[in-house]
């Protein structure tokens, strides 16, 4: 009688690989006939590679990898990692083939995917970020040149401006949020400096929709080594071209001019006449523009300003100004009168002047703020106004626009708004004044200056 063919011991479909029970004659998953499979041989050659054979003696074996979970070593290669045959002549099952891989393949040395025991699998490091689908605005293009895939930072880079609103998008230079779209401050909007023992405060005001006040403060040493203390506040014309212009380039030159002239020894008085003569000359310089703008806006005239300024030395204080803005002296003991140092170049001032008006009734006329004097190319004859006083007590000269001394017209109110410690607290003191006139209404912009008299030695500053 003929022989039932004897089952191999195997564990699995040498076709499907499907687990086998005890005594399948046939595969359950594909039907292979389990009888034709050879009896496992008494040991396991060792598999060509490459169609290379190795020596059996003098061999460098691979150290074993961890135990398979059945107390065996694990294989040192898959059955599918390598070309070959099996233990008894067949050959070895081709790979199942991957599934389409939703990231970047998979380095040539990766195993491929099984769930049998002691497989390892080897799979590329996965980056923490992905890529966005577009450019990360708070990147700029150098980094994303640099680092394709880079992990975005909490902001733009310090070098660029950020915008205030959403804190993340860069400013362009239009002024607005590329990210959100907000509209972004102007840097002359509100500005503030103490240089030692001075300090000055300017901001835009409640009703302007731009600054075109400017300052200047700074301080210097006379030949002898006393101290000096200088402040210019302008006040740009807004019925003139380029208002914002003309004041800063007035403030900075007659600044610059003064700072210089008084370590060289030129008196206070012809320094400040000498500063303003300066401003003035880089006010006009402003008009100078090419034949063709004049063409194309034949209406516009000349950026102006006005210009007021003080020096502050141990024993001397000198004012000069051209326009409407002012100086008020404001002594430390408040039991002794206040002054205005500073007469306007203004039709109200003229109607006082000619005894025409009391100055009630002319500040009350709606022409009342139309200057006679101004720093600019169609000015009439510049005449520079310069005063010398020599205070026999301590105070605090304060240097402003009429934004604020048309909360504060008179020498009592402006002494009323002034804070008491304004001398050893500048800055403090300048805040409070152009919060007085903000307070007051705002409309128009407001500056200020506040120097102390005598001037403090150098290094002093604000408490």
């Amino acid at each position: 009688m003929s022989q039932m063919p004897q089952q191999a011991a195997v564990s699995k479909c040498p076709s499907c690989e499907e687990p086998l029970e005890s005594g399948d004659r046939f595969c359950g998953a594909c039907g292979y006939d389990l009888s034709v499979v050879p009896a496992r041989p008494e040991d396991s050659p060792t598999l060509a590679v490459n169609g290379a054979v190795p020596a059996p003696d003098g061999v460098d074996w691979p150290v074993a990898r961890d135990s398979d979970g059945h107390g065996r070593p694990a294989p040192v290669h898959a059955a599918a990692e390598l070309p070959g045959t099996d233990s008894g002549g067949s050959p070895l099952l081709p790979p199942p083939p991957p599934a389409p891989p939703a990231a970047p393949p998979a380095a040539p040395s990766a195993a491929a995917e099984s769930s049998a025991p002691g497989v390892r699998f080897d799979r590329p490091d996965e980056p923490d970020e992905y890529p966005l689908q577009a450019p990360d605005p708070r990147l700029t293009a150098e980094q994303d040149a640099a680092a394709p895939v880079p992990a975005p930072p909490a902001g733009p880079p310090a070098a660029e401006k950020v915008c205030v609103a959403c804190r993340a998008g860069r400013v362009d230079d239009d002024g607005y949020c590329e990210n959100c779209g907000h509209a972004q401050p102007r840097e002359r909007d509100h500005m503030e400096q103490e240089s030692g023992p001075i300090a000055a405060v300017s901001d835009r005001g409640l009703r302007h929709h731009r600054n075109e006040d400017a300052f200047s403060v700074g301080c210097t040493a006379l030949p002898d080594g006393a101290p000096a203390s200088v402040a210019i506040v302008c006040d740009g014309v807004s019925s003139a071209t380029r208002p914002d212009d003309a004041s800063l380039a007035a403030s900075r030159a007659a600044g610059e001019s003064l700072l210089g002239a008084l370590p060289r020894g030129t008196h206070p008085q012809q320094a400040m006449h000498d500063a303003i003569l300066a401003a003035s000359h880089a006010v006009n310089a402003l008009a100078d523009e090419p034949a063709t703008a004049r063409e194309q806006a034949p209406h516009q005239n000349a950026p102006a300003c006005t210009l007021v300024g003080a020096v502050v030395t141990a024993g001397l204080l000198v004012v000069g100004w051209v326009g409407d803005s002012r100086v008020y002296w404001v002594p430390a003991d408040r039991s002794t009168p206040p002054a205005r140092l500073t007469e306007d170049d203004s039709w109200a001032a003229q109607m006082v002047a000619a005894g025409l008006m009391n100055e009630a009734e002319a500040y009350a006329d709606e022409r009342a703020h139309a200057i006679t004097g101004w720093l600019g190319a169609d000015a009439y004859e510049l005449e520079p106004h310069t005063a010398s006083f020599k205070p026999d007590r301590a105070g605090v000269v304060v240097v402003c626009t009429d934004g604020l001394w048309n909360y504060a017209e008179s020498a009592e109110e402006m002494a009323d708004a002034v804070p008491l410690d304004a001398a050893a607290r500048p800055l403090h003191g300048a805040r409070v004044l152009v919060g007085h006139a903000l307070d007051g209404g705002g409309h128009d912009n407001v500056t200020v200056a506040l120097l102390p008299f005598p001037a403090p030695p150098q290094g002093a500053g604000s408490a």
